[in-house]
């Protein structure tokens, strides 16, 4: 089900301009969601769909063990393709309810250590 919402999320940040690289990045540290680009910055996109509230909004729901982890992800990626020194940032998509409102955060996070 999780993929599907993913798919969704590709969808709608491509009719935002950007490019999806991959989906689902797994190393060591964890995983990535989305990997995509968006003029000259490398994104690293985590997607989160709530049917209700009841358990806190979508984007609430990007803790920061959840940021450190997309974090250490995204150094083992942009090592990985030989991409130091590349422009990155963190962005989160929530995905809200049974009327799928998406919400995109640009630069959601920092990067954690």
């Amino acid at each position: 089900m999780g993929a599907d919402w993913e798919r969704k999320a590709g969808a709608y940040l491509e009719g935002q301009g950007y490019q999806i690289l991959q989906f689902n990045y797994r190393c060591r540290a964890g995983e990535v969601d989305i990997v995509a680009r968006d003029g000259s910055f490398f994104v690293f996109c985590e997607v989160k769909y709530r049917k209700t509230a009841r358990k806190g909004g979508s984007l609430e729901a990007v803790t920061p063990r959840k940021q450190r982890i997309i974090s250490r992800c995204a150094l083992f990626y942009l090592m990985e393709h030989h991409l130091a020194g590349v422009p990155c940032r963190f962005d989160v998509v929530g995905i809200e309810g049974s009327r799928e409102k998406i919400t995109l955060i640009k630069g959601a996070f920092e990067y954690e250590e």
